[in-house]
């Protein structure tokens, strides 16, 4: 990732925009994140195809000590509110850090809300598990991205991963913590999702979360799945939706919010019934917009997708770079959208990928190429996408 500071855009499109769904500011999270992600390390030992960290073996130099941690841990609560934002700490893999329990029972003090994400490794074994259970964190993030050991371990780049990542679910089910498991969509893994989704329904996961491939870091050799496949793949998970035994959720697939607006629209939910449902709250959340990043050496991003730094958690307050930075207040500002995202009428709710229109066109402002829909040219036009 960059260190270099962000350029933002200052042109506005010309064009009439047409009225956005909702009220901008019901989607506008100024004052705090929802979640913040911490990247405690980039050393791994898996050598994931798409790895946005591009993980190494060996931790670097420059990752944040344990007393810098600790200092984090302190802004972050300091963000106030009913509850502090939710910590997910990732990696590379949180493992490979031997004050990782120190600094979750810090956070917990503070009463801090922590998921963990580790790697599908030997490290994951039922003591792991039991000690990250007693620690006190709300839930553990497992990736899974084929539905055999061939396809999955292919993709993670170590024999032994699928197995591992599987006994790891299945000793967190066995300690009451509970597991997302997290699936790369991409063209390579796309055919196999219907077979993974069978997979992960005998975990007794907690929540199944979809993430569309961003061409960042490893991820730039991988090949993405189109706009028509998107739309396919989106429409299939709404489907499959009822009747799964677990929430869905879709990362850096945004369009995913107009696919079910429209389809609660013909179910004939009003939109104040849209909004305030459990759908409906998702509504609005992306990259700089209720989501920040830090990285192992304290830079501070709008999201582990989108490398541009808005500053560093040794030299300021991330409080104060999340509310004030131009960046991350550009990004809270769906007026600013440009080309037909910024003309959508579900620009509020939605919003696109910023990650995915900085890696495509090197502007987080411009539009998520993912989506295929055509926005309203007037108010007033019967929308048939449904």
């Amino acid at each position: 990732m960059s260190d270099n500071p962000p350029v933002i855009t200052e042109k506005m499109e010309s064009t009439n925009r047409i009225r956005p769904i909702g009220p901008v500011e019901q989607f506008a999270y100024e004052r705090a994140p929802l979640l913040i992600y911490w990247e405690a390390t980039r050393a791994c030992d898996l050598a994931c195809l798409h790895c946005r960290a591009e993980a190494v073996a060996q931790r670097h130099p420059l990752e944040l000590q344990t007393e810098e941690v600790r200092q984090l841990l302190i802004q972050i609560a300091a963000f106030g509110g009913a509850r502090p934002p939710h910590l997910i700490i990732t990696g590379g893999d949180p493992l490979q850090r031997p004050d990782l329990f120190e600094l979750i029972a810090a956070g917990r003090e503070m009463g801090i809300p922590i998921s963990v994400t580790p790697a599908g490794t030997k490290r994951l074994t039922p003591a792991a598990i039991e000690r990250l259970q007693a620690s006190g964190i709300s839930s553990l993030g497992l990736s899974l991205d084929g539905s055999e050991s061939r396809l999955h371990d292919a993709f993670r780049g170590e024999p032994g991963s699928f197995r591992w990542t599987v006994e790891g679910a299945k000793a967190a089910r066995a300690a009451g913590l509970p597991v997302q498991i997290n699936t790369m969509v991409t063209a390579k893994t796309l055919a196999d999702i219907p077979a993974i989704y069978e997979e992960v329904k005998e975990l007794g996961i907690a929540r199944w979360a979809l993430f569309f491939l961003i061409a960042t870091g490893r991820g730039e050799a991988l090949e993405g799945i189109t706009p028509a496949e998107s739309e396919r793949f989106l429409n299939w998970l709404w489907r499959l939706a009822p009747d799964a035994p677990f929430p869905i959720k879709t990362t850096e697939a945004h369009h995913y919010r107009r696919i079910a607006y429209l389809k609660m629209r013909s179910q004939g939910m009003t939109p104040d019934a849209i909004l305030a449902s459990p759908v409906g709250r998702g509504f609005g959340i992306r990259d700089g917009n209720g989501i920040v990043f830090i990285s192992h050496t304290g830079m501070i991003y709008p999201s582990g997708f989108l490398p541009l730094a808005a500053g560093n958690v040794r030299g300021q307050n991330l409080v104060d770079v999340y509310r004030h930075s131009k960046l991350f207040r550009s990004l809270r500002d769906p007026n600013r959208l440009q080309g037909k995202c910024g003309r959508c009428e579900f620009r509020a709710l939605c919003g696109g990928s910023r990650a995915r229109a900085y890696a495509d066109a090197g502007d987080p402002l411009a539009a998520d190429f993912l989506c295929p829909y055509q926005p309203r040219e007037r108010e007033g036009r019967d929308n048939d996408l449904i």
